[in-house]
């Protein structure tokens, strides 16, 4: 088992930034992959970035460039910088571990971008 807890999100501006958290416990040396998703009201989840165990990434084009996902080993969290934030960013963002049998996620964390 894999628990997750989201934290960092909020009201920001466009143009703003934050930075989201994820701490991982549990079935840690289980997790291959993390990934950051987001849902938008009336719209379907979607795949923001992902990070694999060895640090390879992978994003979505609409925030190629403004974001960054990281992972620290040693604290079982994975972050993801959101910089130059644009109102269609708006979602709730989840946080999502990959192991060789499961899917676990996050209870999401609520960004809200401001024009």
């Amino acid at each position: 088992q894999v628990q997750l807890v989201e934290s960092g999100g909020g009201l920001v501006q466009a143009g703003g930034s934050l930075r989201l958290s994820c701490a991982a416990s549990g079935s840690i040396p289980s997790i291959n992959a993390m990934d950051w998703y987001r849902q938008a009201p009336g719209k379907q989840r979607e795949l923001v970035a992902h990070i694999t165990r060895g640090g390879s990434t992978n994003y979505a084009d609409s925030v190629k460039g403004r974001f960054t996902i990281s992972r620290d080993n040693a604290k079982n969290t994975v972050n993801l910088q959101m910089n130059s934030l644009k109102p269609e960013d708006t979602a709730v963002y989840y946080c999502n571990a990959k192991t060789a049998s499961n899917n676990y996620w996050g209870q999401g964390t609520q960004v809200t971008v401001s024009s």
